[in-house]
């Protein structure tokens, strides 16, 4: 069978992986697990070809214990319970069996707590890989009990050494200088990825150098790294948020087609780019709400690609719009205010009173109407009786609601005035 270059150029030991110095150097973490001779269970987390595989196989190995191997992408529930059984029936002389578990996220609850009481009585150590945050994709149980170890995507020079080690059998990359260099940008830190492109590269008959013009048509480039249903989806639409609250139109951008490059639904962006309107602007721009809900009126209108670019339109609005919590703030105050006073009922005077028996019982009484007042307006109470009048809302000094304040202290004023009998001049807005 012809295997993959990427499994015939897999390191045979620690000191030959490349990369991730922080856990194979002369003090990583592997290193002085191995040295100490004690394994401990361990959960290895990085992107995809950044050599978890490979660390988890030279670990196992590096303790000479009896190993089992199984990818949770393709073994289920029998599978499990039959490298279970074989832990139980082992022999006395064989006190600790290793089990390597590839893409153990893909477990469910009950499938990882098999696990568990092997763990706990020291029968098992279990080396696990994951591309996932281990926070969301494991349960607590079974996370306790591992130590997490970060493996960090390849660098550009990391990519280097691995080209030069496919070199040093014999082989030759017919490739310009510049083609190199865009073969590893590609790879994107993948080291897996680049072996599989050099593999192509080799079934062209090309007898001149391959330039970086050439080298696309070669290759099969892979598109933007981002998993939609996982982690990466909540990290960038984070990073999106924060860079237009930050006021970064540029970074903000760059996450919005760095999302939408990458397979994200439109939709769910323009439904995030309203909560951004009225979350970190609010009333101190009340035009970014209304052109945020164009936006996305314009993307349904115009669908894929033409209509993303009124998305782009808005994250670069909302990025330099003046920002305000106000709106956000005041919200969350009302609502724990409401929580702990939804007994009180609204003040009789301001109910509307349909029936004799409610006019008997006094709603509606001595109610006034505003537009029958001065400048439209009584100064009447409107809080249950009972519950503290607060003050949620409290505008900036700056943007639009720098008005609004203005307009609070009109109101406030007005309502001393008609308390004390006087007569106050008219609002100017």
């Amino acid at each position: 069978m012809n295997r993959p270059l990427a499994e015939r150029l897999r390191p045979s030991s620690l000191q030959e992986v490349v990369g991730q110095n922080h856990l194979v150097g002369e003090e990583g973490i592997l290193s002085s697990l191995v040295t100490r001779g004690k394994p401990l269970s361990i959960l290895l987390w990085g992107p995809p070809g950044s050599g978890k595989t490979t660390l988890a196989r030279l670990y196992a190995k590096a303790f000479n214990m009896r190993t089992l191997s199984l990818s949770a992408t393709s073994g289920g529930s029998a599978e499990l319970k039959k490298i279970i059984q074989t832990i139980e029936e082992q022999p006395l002389l064989v006190p600790q069996m290793l089990v390597f578990v590839d893409e153990i996220h893909r477990f469910n609850k009950a499938q990882q707590d098999l696990f568990l009481p092997y763990l706990e009585r020291g029968s098992l150590i279990l080396i696990g890989a994951t591309t996932e945050n281990p926070s969301f994709a494991l349960n607590d149980a079974l996370l306790s009990r591992l130590r997490v170890l970060t493996v960090k995507a390849l660098e550009n020079e990391d990519l280097r050494k691995i080209l030069e080690r496919f070199e040093s059998t014999g082989a030759t990359l017919n490739l310009t200088p510049q083609a190199r260099e865009l073969l590893i940008h590609f790879a994107q830190g993948d080291g897996r990825y680049l072996l599989n492109m050099v593999e192509n590269i080799l079934q062209s008959a090309s007898i001149e150098p391959i330039d970086e013009e050439k080298l696309p048509l070669l290759i099969q480039r892979r598109g933007a790294l981002y998993d939609k249903h996982a982690e990466g989806h909540f990290n960038l639409i984070s990073a999106l948020h924060k860079a237009v609250r930050g006021s970064d139109p540029n970074a903000a951008l760059y996450y919005l087609a760095r999302m939408l490059e990458g397979g994200e639904d439109p939709q769910f962006l323009a439904r995030r780019l309203i909560r951004m309107a009225t979350e970190d602007i609010g009333l101190a721009d009340p035009q970014a709400l209304t052109l945020a809900l164009n936006a996305w009126q314009a993307f349904n209108q115009l669908g894929s690609p033409e209509g993303e670019l009124s998305l782009a339109e808005v994250v670069v609005y909302l990025a330099l719009s003046p920002k305000s919590n106000a709106i956000y703030t005041a919200y969350t105050k009302a609502r724990e205010a409401a929580k702990n006073t939804s007994h009180l009922p609204p003040p009789p005077t301001i109910l509307n009173a349909p029936t004799q028996l409610m006019k008997e019982m006094g709603w509606g009484k001595n109610y006034q109407y505003d537009h029958d007042r001065p400048f439209a307006f009584s100064g009447q109470d409107y809080f249950p009786e009972g519950c503290p009048k607060e003050e949620f809302y409290h505008p900036k000094e700056y943007g639009f609601e720098k008005q609004l304040s203005a307009r609070i202290e009109y109101f406030k004023n007005l309502k001393r005035e008609i308390n004390e009998k006087k007569h106050p001049p008219p609002f100017e807005s």
